[in-house]
């Protein structure tokens, strides 16, 4: 395993990934402290390993001399912007985790205004965009339809979750 694209890349997501955790994890404590309950939480270490199965692959299954496709690349960091619009609409609400507080209402700013899980939307563009960067379609291929199923599921687990603090049919959720 050389020092190429794919390593780089797969590095950069996973370091970004375990910031995203520490914020996570700290919201998640005052959501908690502030009587949310998490809801569902059979699912969550699926969607953590697939995600760390996905950047392993990049890192190890895509040769170092995989070109950079500046195309894909760019559209990978949009995305990133996407991803923090999210983190930054819901602010302390942000978690990896599915959790309910009774009495807050939902977030209808940012990118909740124009869709429902916007967060999901990014995640699954996310896994497959990432290895077209580096050229690698067929991880496209398996962890797109793995990541999509998986969301489909937190999906559910999210909407019965919320369903309660929902005022009219079709707002925008989150938290």
């Amino acid at each position: 395993m050389g020092w190429g694209w794919p390593l780089i890349l797969a590095l950069l997501v996973g370091a970004q990934r375990l910031a995203e955790l520490a914020i996570a994890a700290a919201n998640g404590r005052r959501l908690r402290a502030a009587g949310a309950v998490e809801i569902g939480a059979a699912h969550y270490p699926l969607i953590v390993g697939l995600q760390v199965a996905w950047l392993l692959s990049i890192a190890l299954a895509v040769p170092p001399t995989a070109p950079l496709s500046t195309p894909w690349l760019g559209v990978f960091l949009l995305l990133q912007m996407g991803r923090i619009w999210v983190i930054a609409t819901l602010g302390r609400y942000w978690t990896t985790r599915v959790y309910h507080l009774p009495g807050v209402p939902l977030v209808r700013r940012g990118p909740y205004r124009l869709l429902r899980h916007p967060n999901y939307v990014v995640v699954l563009a996310e896994v497959i965009v990432l290895p077209l960067v580096v050229g690698a379609w067929w991880l496209t291929a398996i962890f797109g339809p793995l990541q999509a199923l998986l969301l489909l599921w937190r999906i559910r687990v999210e909407e019965r979750a919320l369903a309660e603090r929902r005022g009219l049919p079709g707002e925008p959720t989150a938290v």
